[in-house]
């Protein structure tokens, strides 16, 4: 096991510095959420593309046909991005999962570090040269 990080003080801006170069902080769980919202809006775009197909193809054939065709292109490709969200969700989920973990088991470690230090032995006044009890 590594020892203990320092507890050193940092001018400001300093410490948000130290953590993008050292992982000693993961900075993870706060851009995780960014990538979230991110990733939902690419998903809103093949929403548009789909329904934008949807009414492509309907309008492509000047017929009724069309329409019969635009329904299955709509609702596949509708529950396709039902399917996208829920894949998303879950997979941004398991890293947030992941990185709560991580937190976890460093906050695990450091306690367990704090237990396995040494007390500070006691001094107890002895003439010199004298052994301590």
């Amino acid at each position: 096991m590594r020892p203990p990080a320092s507890k050193t003080r940092r001018g400001p801006g300093g410490s948000i510095f130290w953590d993008l170069l050292t992982f000693e902080r993961l900075m993870t769980n706060q851009v995780i959420h960014l990538i979230y919202w991110a990733g939902l809006g690419v998903i809103a775009l093949i929403a548009f593309g789909t329904v934008g197909a949807a009414v492509g193809v309907a309008l492509r054939e000047e017929s009724w046909i069309g329409v019969i065709l635009a329904i299955p292109v709509l609702v596949a490709g509708l529950l396709v991005v039902a399917g996208l969200v829920l894949l998303w969700r879950s997979f941004c989920e398991l890293y947030v999962a992941l990185f709560r973990l991580s937190d976890d088991l460093h906050a695990l470690r450091q306690a367990a570090d704090a237990d396995q230090a040494p007390p500070p032995a006691s001094r107890t006044s002895a003439p010199s040269g004298a052994p301590l009890n």
